[in-house]
């Protein structure tokens, strides 16, 4: 196989093995600008490379055949990037729009300060998964680490496995469901009622991540006590 070949015209496969992935962001870039070019991609070899499809600002659909290192995805605007594979350190970090798939696990910051957009974990998230998230949305069938969905101002997380201790320290206005068990929660996370409101959200953020077979109302719902938004004395040993 060729570094760069088109397969039946309709998707064009880059191996890593041999093209630079310098070479590849650079052409999955220059479609921002509205270039015609092609609109589905395969990635072979990547083996573990940092930064893979990192940038993107076009709907394109990536599909990424093997492990990632740090950051993969991360700044996605439009693009549809799928993993076959694990992902290193802060996959889809400021996600913007899109979606962003792992087949496998995710290691720690996965989704960090996401604005928009939808992330799905398939296996496990470590630690900080969510961390400073503004808007993104989450959905990870297995577990997260610890401090996941800290100082999380806007967007959910729905972990279906159990989640580490400190989840949602310092919380803002996020929502968070887990369905498993909760080590423990942070600063001013308080679990919350699952009202009907609720539960029909949950189901569309499941039904769009593909676990349609997850009942909603076995989660439960965690979100902030706002008793961190402005200082308060009585208030200083929970910072």
């Amino acid at each position: 196989m060729t570094a760069t070949e088109a397969v039946g015209a309709a998707v064009e496969v880059v191996d890593l093995a041999v093209t630079p992935l310098r070479e590849l962001n650079q052409r999955l870039h220059d479609l921002a600008d509205q270039t015609a070019g092609p609109e589905r991609w395969r990635v072979l070899n990547p083996n573990g490379a940092h930064a893979v499809a990192c940038g993107l600002d076009a709907e394109l659909e990536v599909e990424i055949e093997g492990h990632v290192g740090y950051y993969c995805a991360g700044m996605n605007k439009l693009a549809a990037v799928r993993v076959h594979g694990n992902a290193g350190t802060g996959l889809a970090e400021n996600l913007m729009s899109g979606t962003v798939t792992v087949d496998g696990n995710a290691s720690q910051s996965a989704g960090a300060t996401g604005r928009g957009g939808l992330l799905v974990v398939h296996g496990d998230a470590a630690a900080r998964c969510g961390i400073s998230m503004k808007g993104i949305d989450i959905v990870v069938r297995g577990s997260v680490g610890h401090m996941s969905a800290f100082m999380a101002q806007r967007g959910r997380l729905v972990v279906c496995g159990d989640a580490g201790d400190a989840l949602g320290d310092s919380i803002y206005e996020a929502r968070l469901y887990v369905r498993g068990h909760v080590a423990g929660l942070g600063a001013d996370c308080v679990e919350k009622e699952l009202r009907d409101e609720h539960a029909a959200e949950l189901r569309e953020l499941l039904l769009q991540a593909g676990l349609g077979d997850v009942d909603p109302r076995e989660f439960r719902r965690y979100g902030s006590a706002r008793q961190l938004y402005t200082f308060k004395v009585d208030n200083a040993a929970a910072y």
